[in-house]
């Protein structure tokens, strides 16, 4: 099972789109690998760089729809290979959210006050996640003040979690 643990980045935007996760110039790329230094390369926030904002991060945390746009497993697999396996949002879009639990990964929708409070408490400050997946809790926290807030993901995609992804379900399970 992929690690779902460490420094968080805090992207203050609703409808962070597949072309600004990983633009469409490189889906000819034919290894995951080459996906890596281009991550969010477009996109285009307030003190945020691309490839230096992302260095030493495992999560992100972000606003509604995150996702949307086209449709390609690109996306997470750009996350993936920059060891950035878990994204917390109010919600994302339907397909990103299922490849990234294709993929081994999650994407867990927390309440629009969950979020909103997690911005105002965290975001600007070296802020980790630890992710219980057994208790289905994450233990946000920066320097001495931390949060304990429950998830949901569905049974089946938890079971895609623990297989590791899609490929590796199906091969334990048909």
């Amino acid at each position: 099972m992929k690690n779902f643990s460490g420094n968080a980045l805090f992207l203050d935007r609703a409808d962070i789109n597949t072309d600004e996760i990983i633009p469409a110039k490189y889906l000819t790329e034919n290894s995951k690998e080459a996906l890596a230094p281009f991550l969010l390369e477009d996109l285009k926030l307030e003190d945020f760089t691309p490839g230096e904002s992302t260095r030493d991060v495992a999560v992100i945390v972000a606003r509604e729809n995150f996702g949307c746009g086209s449709s390609r497993e690109h996306a997470p697999w750009a996350l993936e290979v920059n060891a950035i396996n878990l994204v917390l949002a109010p919600s994302f879009a339907r397909i990103f959210r299922q490849n990234m639990f294709n993929c081994g990964m999650m994407a867990v929708e927390l309440p629009p006050d969950t979020i909103d409070r997690l911005f105002d408490r965290f975001a600007g400050r070296l802020t980790t996640v630890t992710t219980n997946f057994d208790k289905a809790t994450l233990i946000i926290s920066a320097e001495k003040d931390s949060e304990t807030i429950p998830f949901a993901i569905s049974s089946f995609d938890r079971a895609l979690v623990e297989a590791g992804g899609w490929v590796d379900y199906a091969d334990q399970n048909y």
